[in-house]
C-alpha cells in the first residue's frame, strides 16, 4: 500500500468511519495515531456550537491528545504498542500508565463524539430499533432525555455523559470522569457507547460560559441519530 493511501485510511480510522462494514478503528494500525478529519466544517453546528469552539476543540485539544498518546505509546509495553484504539481502551485498567489512559481516552472519546454530531435538524429524533429500545427502557424519549440531562448536570468538574448498551443488551445512562469511557476496565460504567456528550468546559464555554444546562439541552438539536443507531445495532 502506498504511503498516501495508508495515511488516508489512518485518518478514516480515527474518525470511526466504516470500512467494509466494520468500524475503522477496529483495524490494527502500524503507524502513529492521527487526528481525524471532521465530517463537517467548523461552523456547521451553528448556532448550537460556534465555529471557534469547534476549531479549538478539534485542532488544539484533540490534537494534543493524539500527540501525547503517540509519545506515551513509544515507551509503553508491547501490549499497548500492538493494538488499535478500541483495543487500547479495552486494555485500560488501574495499572495502565496515566498518559495512555488520559490521552488514549481523549482520542477515542473525541473521535467518537465528532461522528455523533451533525448540523441542526428540525426532525431530529431516533428511529427504528434504537427508538423502540429507548422507549422500552425509559418509558418515553422525553424521559430518556431528562435522565441524560440529569446525569450531565451532576458531573462534577470534567467528564463525559454516555448512553450505553450493556452486555445484557439493555440501555443505560451514566457518566465517566475526565477522559475515561465505558470500554475501559477501570470504568465503573461498562458497556458499548451509543451516544456521548463532552461536558468539559472547553466544549461549550466560549458560547455558553457557565450555562451547562443550556448546552446540554441544545445538544439534542445536533445529535446524529444515524450514527447512534448503528452503534446500538453493532454493540
Amino acid at each position: 500500500m502506498k504511503r498516501r493511501q495508508f495515511l488516508k485510511l489512518s485518518a478514516i480510522a480515527g474518525a470511526g468511519i466504516l470500512i467494509s462494514g466494520k468500524p475503522a478503528w477496529s483495524f490494527a494500525l502500524s503507524e502513529a495515531f492521527t487526528l481525524p478529519t471532521l465530517p463537517y466544517s467548523y461552523d456547521a453546528l451553528l448556532p448550537i456550537i460556534d465555529a471557534k469552539t469547534m476549531e479549538i476543540h478539534h485542532s488544539k485539544h484533540h490534537q494534543a491528545y493524539v500527540d501525547n498518546l503517540n509519545k506515551a505509546i513509544k515507551t509503553a509495553s508491547p501490549s499497548f504498542q500492538n493494538t488499535n484504539l478500541k483495543g487500547l481502551m479495552a486494555l485500560t485498567d488501574s495499572n495502565t500508565p496515566v498518559a495512555i489512559r488520559n490521552n488514549g481516552g481523549g482520542h477515542y472519546n473525541h473521535s467518537l463524539f465528532w461522528t455523533l454530531l451533525q448540523p441542526v435538524s428540525k426532525e431530529n429524533q431516533p428511529e427504528g430499533t434504537l427508538k423502540s429500545a429507548l422507549i422500552a427502557q425509559f418509558g418515553s424519549l422525553e424521559a430518556f432525555q431528562q435522565a441524560f440531562e440529569e446525569v450531565a448536570m451532576k458531573v462534577f468538574g470534567s467528564g463525559w455523559v454516555w448512553l450505553i448498551k450493556t452486555k445484557e443488551g439493555n440501555l443505560a445512562v451514566g457518566s465517566t470522569p475526565n477522559q475515561d469511557n465505558p470500554l475501559m476496565q477501570v470504568s465503573a460504567l461498562k458497556g458499548t457507547p451509543v451516544l456521548a456528550l463532552d461536558v468539559w468546559e472547553h466544549a461549550y464555554y466560549l458560547l455558553y460560559q457557565n450555562k451547562r444546562k443550556e448546552y446540554v439541552q441544545n445538544f439534542w438539536k445536533i445529535v446524529n441519530w444515524d450514527t447512534a443507531s448503528r452503534l446500538y445495532r453493532e454493540g
